[in-house]
């Protein structure tokens, strides 16, 4: 069976010269794509005025939320005991987001109790993936 579930999560956006910014922004995994996680940010939150879906390594965030990764458009580490950076890199754009620590433990919680590390069905997603792209042509992620 399919499951997806979403958690909301209460962030801010880390400016230079600003006070952060805040903003609610979804955490969403899905057994569909179990090595999967994905952020979804509010128009409001990015510079474009559009809302962005960032998708990236379940393993990332984990090890992220243990010591700095993470080395292309996404990177995560810690900036203060309670707080966890995601710093999204895009077309010249930074966007670094700020969750609670304890809000993506507990999300990365959730998506293990979902599909357990290494119990991953990644060739039944792969097929359905193929599928879909098949049917319905690539999916374009803004």
């Amino acid at each position: 069976m399919d499951v997806t579930f979403t958690q909301v999560a209460e962030v801010r956006i880390i400016a230079l010269r600003d006070k952060p910014v805040p903003f609610r922004a979804a955490l969403r995994y899905s057994s569909t794509d179990p090595l999967a996680v994905q952020v979804i940010l509010p128009a409001e939150a990015t510079r474009g005025g559009w809302p962005r879906t960032w998708v990236f390594a379940r393993d990332l965030l984990s090890e992220g939320l243990n010591k700095d990764a993470g080395s292309g458009s996404v990177r995560i580490w810690s900036c203060c005991p309670s707080g966890t950076v995601l710093e999204f890199h895009s077309a010249g754009e930074i966007l670094p987001v700020q969750f609670r620590t304890a809000v993506l433990a507990r999300f990365l919680r959730c998506s293990y109790a979902l599909v357990a590390p290494g119990k991953e069905d990644v060739g039944g997603a792969l097929e359905r993936s193929l599928d879909s792209v098949m049917r319905d042509g690539p999916v374009q992620r803004e």
